[in-house]
Order: structure tokens, then C-alpha cells, then sequence
């Protein structure tokens, strides 16, 4: 099988939701199970007690994680209780002291000493041996990520809801806590350049950070990074700022350019102590970006809704839900999605688990991103907007050109966003890069999905922007948002305009819509409402991939995550003329002169 770095990629996420264990595996063994909520959020963390018992016992090895340079590890828990019950559980805590010494004086909790701080993981002491009733003994097995601190396991009774701490293990930890980890790449603001940002526990006063970098086989160079941070402070709303909270670390982020195209360029993050000594991540590769136009073979996946999936079975998992204002996630979500990010460029789009808190400039009044309020998005990755806080962003990939949109920020006529979404699919050169594609999280076009009204998600989005989709002849509009897959016929003002199901030649006339957010999270179903411009719909989950084979010919595929293999595809030939002709409502006015 061809590696990804042998092949031009490009992928995007239409919201960056947590967490992907990228495969078959991950979407089959959790299909149906969600129900939405954040499982931390189920822990009445702020109701607990200690009703610590002289002969419960917790005890965690080894003691010391990575010794053999992983990121990762394997921990065993052995627990013994003398009066257990189906009810009892064992979380993890990290940093290890989780008491009352360690929370911020604002914290209103009901009893002293208290816990302020949400686990990471938990699982129920029972999972592991039925027999935990009876003989009040249990093995269990996490594995945990280098999260910059140390960790410690507590045995609760009273179930999730009146939780009591019984016993606390021994402190294990990684041997480099504050390692540079978990890249991530992303297209910069020329085609020439790629981005490359990484979480570590070094402050700037502490190492230098920098990338070192070159063509596969050649001579390396060093390019230096930023570092970014946020504080509790920065977070708008519970539980970002109360029992979610978790020190972030610090965020670096470097640019390498003037790259050659198409070329295998290899990299490793790199620290310089203060001391003179250099902390290294291990190496990494990616192929650079083709040239603007360039008539190659091209991929893109895209995909939204990214539900989460643990090895270890914790818990906390089995939900498939979001972060929601639980800062401990992101890690888990930069981890499991490095073997793809640090590779390829890996776009994303804001959503609402993103950005959306009371009061904090959302378009929506909701609380969906638990008080984060688009920091973590804003901080963690790198996107090439203008303005980061303000998510909006063009970026080009040999045939393509791609404008994301922030469904989170206003996006009617007249708005700051709406004035970029035109520029940027007026900016489109469709000789060079023939393919348009839009792209938002909330479905600002047509879904049937069971919760709406069967004609699109957002009807604003329809009203303000179908006008812009038409004149410019956007090829392609993605959304996530709905948790499943959709494909319209090319339509406008819910009319089909061409009646093509597979197969489109010449002037298409107007734009496909498809929903992809069958990335991980539950499933939505769809409504009982037939619809003249809905080709193909499925609840399931998966992702689509686009195949440019050169400038007039474009594939896309509809791939389940269970088998990989094709249930919804269409293909459309064109050539240069054909996206100049007129359509209804996108012709440039003619004058006389003409």
C-alpha cells in the first residue's frame, strides 16, 4: 500500500471534535452508542468526599512510562477494596495531587477538603473482572499519553453522581513530561509553505524551540517556532474554567518555506535547554504541496464530526462525545490524530463544540464548547486567516481552491464573513485551479436529516449564501454538523438544475451539497421528508475523498469507516469553457458593447 507521504494529501476536518482512532475498528465497535454528553461532565466532581479506608489499596507500575522513547504506555491498576460494590470506580489524575491545595480560591465547592479538578480517564472496577463484587480485587488496564505532569489513580464508591474517595495509588510518570509531541501540519498562507505546530512543556524562558527540517537525503536547516499558551483565565465558562480546567501546556509553531513542490522533506521538533542540551522528538516526513494549477493526481479527504475512540475502553469513551470545556482532551485528540497530521496538511473548520459560549461573541447562544469559547481551536492549530479568533480562511492546493468558512461567526450579507466568503470564491483562478469547494461545519445548505424541517439545516445560510455559490459556480459545498452522509443533485433555490445522478459533463449549473459528518460521533437519522434534490443519504460513519485527475476530471467517493469500500460516488468532466458559461442567476451582466 502506497504511504500517504508517497501521494499528495490533503485533509479537512469541518470541526475539530475529539477524538479519532483513524479506522474500521474504532466506528464499528461504537456505532450507536453516543448519546451526546461529555462523559467527565457525568462526575459530580464538586459532591466528592473523602471517606479514604485504611485497608483499600490502589497501586499503579510501572512506575516510570516511555522508558523505550513512546509517547505512550500501558499502566496496570491493582485495586483492592474490603467493601466493594457494582458502583465503584477508578479514575485518573494528572497532574497526580489533585486535593484541595491545588484549586484556585474562587472555588465554591460544597465540603473541605475538597476535589477541583475533573479526571482524565475513569473506569468502573468491575469492567475488568465480574468477580469485583464478590472479592473486592481488581486488575486494570489504561494507557496513558506524556500529558507534561505526573499521574495517580483513586478508587471512588457512590457511583458518578455522590462520589467517595476510598483509596489513592503511588505517582507514576513519564521520563520526559515536558517532550515536544504530537505535531501537527497545516498549509501556510503561500502554497510554498507548511506549518508545523507542536505541544511541549517548555516556556520560551526554559528552551528554544525550533524545527529542523530539509529534503529527504539532504543537508538539514533549523527554522525557529513561536510558543503560544492560554490561561484558566482565558476560558469564558464552566467547566473550561472550573473542574475541566488543566494547564495546557505551551503550543510552538513553525513556518518552513519556499519548499519545492512535490518534494519528501523530513523534520523533527527540537528544544535547546538552557544548559546547552537539545530535547528531540523523533522524525517525521510529509510531501510538499503541488504548484498552484499544476495537472498532477490529487487527493483530498474531508470528513466532520469526529466522535471519540479509546484503546483501553475507559469510560470516558464509550460515549464518543466532545471535550466540552474538559481541557484534558485536546491532548488525547493531538495524540491520536499525529500519525495522519504530522504527515499531511490537516485543515480544519470551527464549529460549534469549538466556539460557542453565552455572551462571548457566538453567533449561537449556546454553551456546546463548554466554556473554551474557540481558545483551544484558535491556539492549538494553525489555520491561514487573517485572524485567528475570526475562522474564516482560503487556502490552495494545486487544482483546488478551498474557502472555509467559521459557521460560528455571523455569516449573513453585509458581514465581515460574507465579504470574505465572496472575495475568496471571486479569487478563484479557474484555469489554473478548476475546482471550487466551499466548506462549513453547520449545514448552511440542504440536509434531511430527522431533527429539521427536512429542507436545509440553516435557513439563513441558504437565504445569504446560495446567491454567492451560484455566480461563482462553487463546484462543491461540505458541511458536517448532521451526523451522517447526504448528497443533493446540483441545485439552487431547492430546485435541481441538472438531472444527473452519477455522471456530470459540461456545465453543471449548480452546486453539489454534502453533508460528511459521519466522522466518529452518534449518529443522526434522517426525517420522512422526500426531497426532490436528495441523491443519496446514509447513517453511518465514514468520509468522502476527492480525486482530481487533472483539470477536467474530478472524483468523488463515499467510503464507510467499516470497510472502506465505495456505497456513493459521482464523477465530473469539464473543460475550461464550461465553467465560463452562463448558468441561471451566475452570468456576468452583458452590455451593448458586447
Amino acid at each position: 500500500m502506497e504511504s500517504l507521504v508517497s501521494m499528495v494529501y490533503l485533509f479537512i476536518l469541518l470541526s475539530l471534535l475529539q477524538c479519532l482512532n483513524f479506522g474500521p475498528a474504532a466506528a464499528v465497535a461504537h456505532a450507536g452508542n453516543g448519546d451526546g454528553v461529555q462523559p467527565l461532565s457525568k462526575i459530580a466532581i464538586h459532591k466528592a468526599v473523602y471517606a479514604l479506608h485504611e485497608n483499600a489499596s490502589v497501586k499503579a507500575h510501572p512506575l516510570v512510562l516511555g522508558v523505550k522513547g513512546g509517547d505512550s504506555d500501558w499502566v496496570t491498576v491493582e485495586v483492592e477494596c474490603p467493601k466493594p460494590s457494582e458502583d465503584d470506580w477508578v479514575a485518573v489524575f494528572s497532574p497526580a495531587n489533585f486535593n484541595s491545595s491545588t484549586c484556585p480560591p474562587t472555588e465554591d465547592m460544597q465540603q473541605f477538603p475538597y476535589i477541583c479538578s475533573a479526571p482524565i480517564k475513569y473506569k468502573y472496577a468491575n469492567d475488568s473482572n465480574a468477580e469485583y463484587n464478590k472479592t473486592g480485587k481488581a486488575s486494570i488496564n489504561f494507557q496513558l499519553i506524556n500529558q507534561r505532569a505526573d499521574f495517580s489513580f483513586a478508587l471512588f464508591s457512590g457511583g458518578l453522581s455522590d462520589p467517595k474517595l476510598v483509596a489513592v495509588s503511588n505517582v507514576i510518570s513519564f521520563v520526559n513530561p515536558k517532550a515536544p509531541l504530537y505535531p501537527r501540519l497545516s498549509q501556510g498562507k503561500s502554497w510554498n509553505e507548511m506549518t508545523v505546530t507542536w505541544t511541549s512543556g517548555y516556556n520560551i524562558i526554559e528552551a528554544v524551540p525550533f524545527v529542523e527540517w530539509g529534503q529527504k537525503g539532504e543537508s538539514q536547516t533549523r527554522s525557529p517556532a513561536g510558543t503560544l499558551t492560554f490561561h484558566r483565565n482565558s476560558m469564558c465558562a464552566p467547566p473550561a474554567r472550573t473542574v475541566g480546567w488543566r494547564d495546557p501546556g505551551f503550543f510552538h509553531t513553525s513556518f518552513l518555506k519556499d519548499l519545492w513542490p512535490n518534494s519528501v522533506y523530513t523534520y523533527k521538533l527540537g528544544h535547546k535547554l538552557l544548559n546547552g542540551s537539545y530535547a528531540w522528538s523523533k522524525s517525521y516526513s510529509f510531501k510538499s504541496s503541488p504548484y498552484p494549477g499544476q495537472d498532477s493526481l490529487q487527493r483530498v479527504v474531508i470528513f466532520g464530526d469526529m466522535g471519540k475512540a479509546e484503546r483501553d475502553g475507559s469510560n470516558e469513551y464509550r460515549d464518543i462525545t466532545y471535550a466540552n470545556g474538559y481541557i484534558s482532551q485536546w491532548d488525547q485528540f493531538t495524540a491520536q490524530v499525529e500519525p495522519i497530521a504530522s504527515t499531511v496538511p490537516y485543515m480544519i473548520a470551527s464549529g460549534n463544540h469549538e466556539r460557542d459560549t453565552p455572551n462571548s461573541g457566538s453567533f449561537y447562544d449556546g454553551n456546546d464548547s463548554g466554556g473554551e469559547c474557540g481558545v483551544l481551536a484558535e491556539t492549538m492549530f494553525y489555520v491561514p486567516a487573517e485572524n485567528r479568533a475570526k475562522f474564516w480562511y482560503s487556502t490552495d492546493y494545486g487544482m483546488f481552491h478551498f474557502c472555509i468558512a467559521d459557521t460560528e461567526h455571523d455569516w449573513r450579507q453585509g458581514s465581515e464573513q460574507y465579504k470574505f466568503i465572496e472575495k475568496c470564491l471571486a479569487s478563484a483562478d479557474r484555469q489554473k485551479q478548476p475546482w471550487l469547494i466551499f466548506a462549513a461545519h453547520r449545514v448552511l445548505g440542504y440536509s434531511s436529516s430527522y431533527w429539521r424541517d427536512g429542507t436545509f439545516a440553516e435557513p439563513m445560510g441558504r437565504e445569504s449564501l446560495q446567491g454567492l455559490w451560484q455566480k461563482y459556480k462553487v463546484d462543491i459545498a461540505f458541511f458536517g454538523h448532521e451526523h451522517n452522509y447526504e448528497r443533493t443533485c446540483p441545485v439552487y433555490q431547492s430546485q435541481c438544475m441538472n438531472m444527473e445522478k452519477s455522471h456530470y459533463s459540461g456545465v453543471v449549473n449548480g452546486t453539489i451539497h454534502i453533508v460528511v459528518g459521519g466522522g466518529g460521533s452518534h449518529l443522526s437519522g434522517f426525517g420522512p421528508f422526500q426531497t426532490s434534490w436528495s441523491l443519496y443519504n446514509d447513517s453511518d460513519f465514514g468520509f468522502v475523498k476527492l480525486t482530481a485527475f487533472n483539470h477536467s476530471s474530478l472524483l468523488l467517493e463515499y467510503k464507510k469507516s467499516s470497510d472502506g469500500k465505495v456505497y456513493d460516488s459521482f464523477t465530473i468532466s469539464r473543460d475550461y469553457r464550461d465553467v465560463l458559461a452562463c448558468v441561471h442567476d451566475g452570468c456576468e451582466p452583458t452590455t451593448l458593447g458586447s
